[in-house]
């Protein structure tokens, strides 16, 4: 008696005679995938992949699968577009800019704030309870009619296209977004505890910040610090010299809250370095930001 003909699981009307070497069901050659020992099926090649434990970097970030910076690529439009909309709205930076505390009279003039406010003036800032601002002027630069002017947008871009790549792809995206977005907050919070009345904008204290995570990085993982130490004092240098017309608060802000950020992602014990613990120190850090704003807020107005 002849034996009825075999057929791929997937593909009834293809007789085969090969079977899945995982799960002895039969499979046609579209659905063989080249195995150590003769051919798995495809629902085992992908359940193989699920059970693949995800590559991990030194510093506990999952290892990207694509070399594509996507992070650094969004930042940097983040920040052109709000630069459009600065540019089409004036009133963007008086708005959204780093400030601690001023007053503001009817005209829009700002003056210094003593910790008393007068009939007609209105106080304006963090000190007001506009926290948003601490992030918000991170994302906003120097209106295009400034002394420094579109530049400032520039050379920022410039030091995020080219510390961001490398940064994000040693830490993975999501702590390389959060070492950002801290350094910025960083940043904010010095300028706030030093020059509460200035108006503060810029990239800058995030970019900052990434220089000093690239520089712990690279001690890591055992680099020639020679080009990364002269990278190092260009970029002090340019912080001291861009204090004519930028925040130098904002930037050593940024330098201290990244290297902290990093120092802490790349020394910390191993049995600390899980995603937990790090997402916790990330926590502890943001309560302990708050909390100096909150008794430098304290100071300013009395409360």
């Amino acid at each position: 008696m002849e034996a009825a003909a075999t057929t791929c699981y997937r593909h009834p009307s293809y007789e085969t005679y090969v079977r899945c070497t995982r799960c002895d069901r039969y499979i046609c050659p579209d659905c063989m995938r080249e195995a150590s020992v003769g051919h798995h099926c495809v629902e085992c090649v992908e359940e193989g992949q699920r059970s693949v434990r995800q590559a991990r970097s030194l510093f506990g970030g999952a290892v990207p699968s694509a070399a594509t910076p996507v992070v650094t690529y969004v930042l940097m439009a983040l920040n052109i577009v709000a630069y459009v909309v600065e540019v089409a709205r004036d009133e963007t930076v008086d708005r959204f800019g780093m400030l601690g505390a001023v007053l503001v009279d009817p005209s829009g003039g700002q003056y210094y704030y003593k910790g008393e406010t007068y009939p007609g003036f209105e106080l304006t800032g963090v000190a007001d309870g506009e926290w948003y601002r601490l992030l918000t002027g991170a994302f906003l630069h120097l209106p295009p009619d400034a002394s420094f002017g579109v530049m400032h947008l520039v050379f920022n871009m410039l030091a995020l296209w080219n510390l961001g790549r490398v940064v994000e792809g040693q830490l993975g995206r999501a702590r390389y977004l959060a070492l950002y977005l801290l350094s910025a907050l960083g940043g904010a919070v010095l300028v706030y505890l030093v020059s509460p009345e200035t108006t503060a904008v810029g990239a800058s204290g995030a970019v900052f910040g990434l220089a000093a995570s690239f520089y712990v990085i690279s001690r890591r993982l055992g680099r020639d610090m020679r080009a990364v130490n002269r990278f190092m004092a260009g970029f002090l240098i340019w912080m001291v010299v861009s204090a004519a017309f930028t925040s130098w608060e904002g930037h050593l802000g940024g330098l201290l809250t990244g290297g902290l950020v990093t120092y802490w992602l790349a020394y910390a014990p191993a049995k600390l370095r899980t995603s937990a613990t790090q997402l916790a120190g990330g926590v502890v850090l943001v309560v302990l930001l708050a909390a100096v704003v909150a008794v430098r807020t304290a100071a300013l107005t009395g409360a």
